[in-house]
């Protein structure tokens, strides 16, 4: 039984073959940034209301309208077909058992249409340009016509960070052509259920939501397809004119983003250092928080992901100001480890942790929750 996220962790490392596990696991160069959005939830501290006996929690919210049964998205994680087969459909369908809303990446491993179908609660589609405005462009009207209920705008990724696990283990060898993978055959061959469920759901790994001319783009091409198709400002213009929807910004770091991207007309903004994936060293996204709420003034919501490892660090984000956080490996590390049963318990180990946190706060709801149940004096 897993009794936190870090035993799902743990368990996913035992399953998985070193590469697919490092890119689950692993951040850019010296992975700072990586262990300082966890680390940086110890430095706020609980103010709790003492002898007080609140009613069960209502963990209830709403982001862009949308009432959600937990104050957690499940966040856009790409290649989760690698973890577990039809990875994304699998996770998408616990996340709209449970109330929530599913992010599903551009670079994932199962057409959009069919996460969609999947799910029995909203999607977000997130976008990338990979491909050029074109292909871009077919990748807005499939998930308009779809169902998806908003799109996420990635703007961190200008270049891909240099993550450098996956460089060593051959994360980037993943692909049809088998040559590449030999000189890291022994980390697969020693784990094979996971060698034969990857097979057994077709053995190859190519993202049919970027339709090149040539047919789906293959998962060596990410790293260059990034670099080609960086998100600006400009574009979210055109971007507009093809998506009439919600339109969420995420990556944002600094309040001078967050004017920007409400000025262009954001309808939410994820504060996000994509993990610490992208660029190490900068600040933990918990840290990051108070600066991009100042910024806005309410003007739109903000939502955050990065370090999520317990139901106390949602509640910290909510105090905050976060109308709601985002959960990338949280999930993922249970999709990894035991596919949909995993991310159901993930999803109840954040639950349970949610509950017990607000009633030793003395909180009865998470509408309830601000700034006065926190200190954090160290920033």
């Amino acid at each position: 039984m897993a009794v936190n996220i870090q035993d799902l962790r743990l368990a996913a490392r035992r399953r998985l073959p070193r590469s697919v596990f490092d890119y689950i696991d692993g951040g850019a160069e010296g992975e700072v940034t990586l262990r300082e959005n966890v680390r940086a939830f110890e430095d706020v501290s609980f103010r709790p209301r003492s002898a007080v006996k609140p009613p069960a929690p209502d963990l209830r919210t709403t982001v862009l309208g949308t009432p959600i049964a937990v104050p957690f998205v499940f966040a856009p994680v790409g290649s989760s077909r690698m973890f577990w087969p039809r990875g994304e459909e699998v996770a998408a369908a616990v996340a709209g058992s449970t109330g929530t809303i599913y992010s599903l990446s551009t670079l994932s491993g199962c057409r959009l249409e069919d996460v969609k179908k999947s799910t029995p609660g909203p999607a977000w589609f997130q976008l990338y340009l990979c491909g050029g405005r074109d292909v871009a462009s077919a990748g807005i009207q499939r998930a308009k016509d779809a169902g998806y209920t908003a799109l996420i705008l990635t703007i961190d990724t200008a270049v891909a960070g240099l993550r450098e696990r996956d460089v060593r283990n051959g994360a980037k060898e993943l692909t049809s052509k088998s040559w590449p993978m030999l000189p890291y055959a022994g980390q697969f061959l020693s784990r094979p259920r996971w060698l034969a469920s990857f097979f057994g759901d077709g053995g190859l790994m190519t993202f049919p939501n970027v339709m090149l001319p040539e047919g789906p783009m293959a998962y060596a091409d990410v790293g260059a397809a990034l670099e080609q198709s960086t998100v600006t400002w400009q574009d979210i213009k055109w971007i507009r004119e093809l998506w009439k929807g919600p339109i969420v910004i995420k990556g944002v770091q600094i309040g001078e983003d967050a004017k920007r991207a409400v000025d262009e007309g954001a309808n939410a903004i994820v504060v996000s250092n994509h993990g610490g994936r992208q660029l190490d060293g900068v600040s933990a996204t918990i840290r990051i928080l108070p600066e991009v709420l100042a910024a806005v003034g309410g003007r739109t919501e903000v939502l955050m992901d990065g370090g999520i490892r317990r139901g106390s660090d949602i509640v910290k984000a909510l105090c905050l100001g976060a109308r709601a956080v985002l959960i990338g490996r949280a999930y993922a590390y249970g999709l990894a480890a035991a596919g949909g049963p995993g991310v159901t318990r993930a999803v109840e180990i954040l639950k349970t942790d949610l509950t017990r946190t607000m009633k030793l706060l003395g909180c009865g709801s998470v509408a309830e929750l601000d700034r006065s149940y926190v200190s954090c004096d160290r920033w």
